[in-house]
């Protein structure tokens, strides 16, 4: 029975990318230089739990919501990454955009899913089934071609019929990956689902412990008692289990269209020099980011494209620990010109055009100082910023932790106003040294002896342990000093197919207070650390 308050669902076009997190999440990961296999077993994780994971996770078990703990009881080499919401809204924004350009209109209802009224493409293309597909050639154009579309009335019921397998009852599928329920038969092919759907896991307890497991069942109910009973949230389930609107009026809400962020410019005759560059596009860097302000958005992730009079272009993107001004945006460009220059990969007479767009950018709200800010002194930055334009983008910079299994490899030097995160510091780096790590590394590490009771040398025996107990240390030539405790040695085996031999480490506390990291090579010891 349908209440006076109740209207038809308008027809909707659902679009999914299956597992988005993890492809948006991957994708950030590929970008920054750690390659990860988004068919490999990974987790999202927040608070503990499964956000999202990948279809080779699921194979052992995994599901979202699950325990962290329990997901890897279920598959012991799931690989956790941390989730984080703004990659998935971010990374869908080209997604969204593709759609735009086949069909007008898109409802951005969260990342990895979209939706659109599906009149006026089935009106356009010609059918429903037509417009379905030109949406998936555009997205499968970005390398989407998992994406699937699902129409019926309603978002909830496209949502649900895209979920669906083909034979479900009710569902068409044209199409490998399109599922259609026809116009009045969403109701009926919602009724069966379990009200898991339509609500969250607490309200679904309730109403299984109320008898009430499926959508038709409730939809069964009046929506008055429905209300009275349950409030607003109850109601919203019960429109939901029925196949209508969760509020009257319309249903899919297009978002508005997305302005230019990107600026350009071209030069007539073209500029050879990179500071004639850098003055002349001083006024563009500076209604490029007035630009982004208007929009309440920073830049965090800056795309330079720099062109030839002869059509040969140089792209790079640049990142920033915090986000770009005019000032920085210029020094970007002229930097990239100068390394297109010393390169000698830039032909003709100069720059004909410059292109500065966003490849990144980030709410500004997110960018206010706290009241104890942690970021550089403006007038540090301001000063580093300076010497830097002097010396160039590498003249001047900072030392941060990357990935590597020998301490002096971690060591990673960053220019200034690069980010300094890195992801491959996260692994996995077999054989690496576990934390505490030594307070002070060599570049170039000094050799060391070590001998046992009796004055010989100690060594590395064919079962990856001492030969001897080390009783004394000698550093750079230095007097022989007691040993006091020492570690099992563990090795570092890198390359072993080409013959590469292992590398030994050890660690040792020394009678004065001292200890140190020592490496076997070759034979020989030296030292790789020292422990404060």
């Amino acid at each position: 029975m349908t209440s006076a308050g109740a209207t038809a669902a308008e027809r909707a076009l659902v679009v999914l990318v299956p597992d988005w997190p993890v492809h948006a999440h991957t994708e950030e990961r590929r970008e920054t230089g750690d390659e990860l296999d988004p068919h490999a077993p990974i987790a999202l994780i927040a608070a503990r739990r499964v956000i999202a994971c990948s279809d080779g996770a699921r194979t052992h078990g995994v599901r979202p919501g699950m325990r962290e703990r329990e997901a890897l009881s279920h598959c012991p080499d799931l690989g956790l990454l941390p989730h984080d919401p703004a990659i998935d809204e971010r990374r869908f924004a080209p997604v969204l955009a593709a759609i735009e350009e086949a069909a007008p209109g898109v409802d951005a209802v969260r990342p990895g899913l979209c939706a659109l009224r599906g009149r006026g493409p089935a009106r356009y293309y010609g059918g429903e089934e037509e417009a379905a597909a030109a949406i998936l050639a555009a997205v499968a154009q970005l390398g989407f071609a998992d994406a699937r579309v699902g129409i019926a009335d309603g978002i909830f019921a496209a949502e649900q019929a895209v979920r669906a397998p083909s034979t479900a009852a009710l569902v068409d599928a044209p199409a490998p990956r399109v599922r259609v329920v026809a116009a009045g038969a969403a109701a009926a092919f919602l009724g069966p689902l379990p009200v898991e759907r339509a609500c969250d896991d607490a309200f679904a307890a309730l109403l299984r412990g109320l008898g009430i497991r499926t959508l038709g069942a409730l939809a069964a109910l009046p929506e008055s008692a429905v209300r009275e009973r349950f409030g607003a949230a109850g109601a919203v389930t019960h429109r939901r289990a029925r196949a209508l609107p969760a509020a009257p009026g319309a249903e899919v809400r297009p978002r508005p269209p997305a302005r230019e962020l990107s600026a350009e410019l071209a030069f007539e005759p073209p500029i050879g020099a990179a500071e004639q560059l850098a003055f002349a596009v001083a006024r563009l860097a500076e209604q490029f980011v007035a630009g982004l302000t208007a929009e309440r958005l920073v830049c965090t992730a800056l795309r330079v494209e720099l062109v030839d009079d002869i059509e040969v272009r140089h792209e790079r993107i640049w990142e920033h620990p915090r986000h770009f001004t005019a000032a920085d945006v210029v020094n970007r460009v002229r930097w990239q010109a100068e390394a297109a220059a010393r390169g000698g990969e830039r032909g003709g007479a100069g720059i004909a055009q410059v292109r500065i767009s966003p490849a990144r950018t980030e709410h500004a709200a997110a960018h206010e100082p706290a009241l104890w800010s942690t970021e550089p002194d403006a007038r540090v930055h301001h000063r580093f910023t300076q010497v830097q334009s002097r010396l160039g983008h590498t003249g001047i910079g900072t030392l941060a932790l990357d990935g590597g299994r020998l301490s002096a490899e971690r060591q990673r030097f960053v220019p200034w106003g690069m980010r300094r995160g890195g992801s491959a510091a996260a692994g996995p780096w077999p054989g690496a040294l576990p934390g505490p790590h030594p307070a002070t590394v060599f570049a170039e590490p000094p050799p060391a002896e070590v001998r046992d009771a009796d004055g010989s040398p100690v060594g590395i025996d064919a079962d990856d342990l001492l030969s001897a107990a080390p009783r004394t240390v000698r550093i750079d030539g230095g007097s022989a000093r007691a040993v006091e405790g020492w570690s099992a040695p563990w090795p570092v085996r890198e390359r072993w197919w080409e013959g590469r031999p292992a590398r030994f480490r050890l660690q040792v506390q020394l009678a004065d207070g001292t200890a140190w990291l020592l490496r076997a090579e070759h034979g020989s010891w030296c030292a790789e650390g020292q422990y404060d």
